[in-house]
């Protein structure tokens, strides 16, 4: 009988695929979730290429379908909020910013907590509750919790985001893993404003910025997606009020719906603020320890491959951990060997970064202007769809 007992520190996409993938293989789970309740809303994720092969294998894409948002495309504003480039899903062979597959984070998070239910099996699942301490020796961790519980476990996972507790506890400071990428994002539930065209993100670049409206599963409301180019600044973290003041300060009086936005950002009940980071570890692993997700390996919300390293990296651990559990040393080698060529790929940023994205000047705003129009006309687009073809599309996904 299979005795391996995983801890699995955090309670989101990354944790939560890789619960159900270990207890479809009989081994025991406890997922601890620093929050109260499972974090709703969040931006719109999409899969594509290896993460929708995950997706099919895993049987996520029946709760997906259901979830799923309509969302055509996006286009691009001037100042006036006139339309001067439309990017929509199919244009450069799907491998745009929208996808075929897009679905809010929340929503995906709950297929994944669905099948979790459904699943049966040794699951131990506490809200509420995060580490404090960790000790390891060769055969195992011990864990001391926030509710002052001691217990042990054959290994534990670290999936607790980009400012990871556990990773902090056994590999040392975030600094000295984490890279500023030069600005941060927010995004926010809104209500839809009454001339948002269905279906299309719609979005206005500004200097030092670019802010937009998403549209959501309900009609009825919308989402605010904001990137702001700036400098790291330790005053902003973890503190909503300076985050927002952060925001206000560079939006308010900016074209379109920028005033409509600020005004709603202050009753949104899902803010969320974070720098862009990119996280780069020398090994996934120490001992019976191991990284997943956004706090091992984060390429930032620019790269758009935050969820598609979360669920391939939760599938490749999860089958390696099954097929030797009795040897955990062993299987935390293969996973990073197998998993790290898809991870330098996926971490690649587009061309430029956020000084392409987010261009300092007015004259810079114009020129991206043209340089999008350029990018999206037929002349352009054979040329394009061969920059923008798919970066992991050639990883081969083992098989277990």
């Amino acid at each position: 009988m299979n005795t391996t007992h995983v801890l699995i520190s955090g309670g989101g996409i990354a944790g939560n695929s890789l619960a159900l993938q270990l207890l479809r293989a009989g081994i025991r789970v406890t997922v601890v979730e620093r929050a109260a309740t499972p974090r709703p809303g969040g931006q719109a994720v999409d899969l594509r290429g290896p993460s929708r092969e995950v997706a099919e294998r895993m049987g996520l894409m029946p709760g997906i379908r259901k979830l799923q948002l309509h969302e055509v495309g996006w286009k691009y504003l001037d100042d006036k909020g006139r339309t001067y480039a439309r990017m929509s899903a199919e244009m450069f062979g799907g491998e745009g910013p929208a996808a075929e597959i897009e679905i809010q984070r929340g929503d995906l998070n709950d297929v994944l907590l669905e099948l979790l239910r459904e699943q049966g099996g040794e699951l131990d699942y506490r809200y509420g509750e995060w580490i404090e301490a960790i000790a390891q020796d060769a055969d195992g961790v011990d864990v001391t919790f926030a509710s002052g519980r001691t217990e042990r476990f054959d290994m534990l996972v670290g999936a607790d985001g980009v400012h990871s507790a556990t990773r902090r506890l056994v590999f040392g400071p975030e600094d000295r893993f984490a890279t500023h990428l030069g600005g941060y994002m927010a995004f926010f539930t809104l209500p839809t404003p009454a001339d948002l065209e269905p279906g299309w993100m719609s979005g206005v670049g500004i200097p030092s910025g670019f802010f937009g409206i998403r549209p959501d599963r309900d009609p009825a409301s919308a989402k605010a997606i904001i990137t702001l180019r700036a400098d790291a600044d330790p005053a902003l973290y973890r503190d909503t009020a300076a985050q927002q003041r952060f925001i206000r300060e560079r939006l308010t009086g900016a074209p379109w719906k920028a005033d409509d936005i600020v005004a709603a950002m202050d009753h949104a009940p899902d803010f969320y603020f974070d720098e862009l980071a990119r996280i780069d570890m020398p090994s996934l692993s120490a001992g019976r320890v191991t990284l997943l997700g956004d706090a091992g390996f984060c390429g930032s919300p620019m790269t758009g491959m935050g969820t598609a390293m979360a669920i391939v990296g939760a599938y490749v651990l999860a089958g390696e951990l099954a097929t030797t559990p009795g040897d955990v040393p062993g299987a935390l080698a293969r996973y990073e060997e197998r998993i790290t060529p898809f991870l330098d790929k996926a971490k690649e940023l587009p061309g430029g970064g956020i000084k392409m994205m987010c261009p300092k000047s007015k004259t810079g705003v114009r020129l991206g202007r043209v340089s999008m129009r350029l990018m999206t006309s037929r002349a352009f687009r054979p040329l394009m769809e061969k920059m923008v073809a798919g970066q992991t599309d050639d990883f081969v996904l083992p098989s277990y």
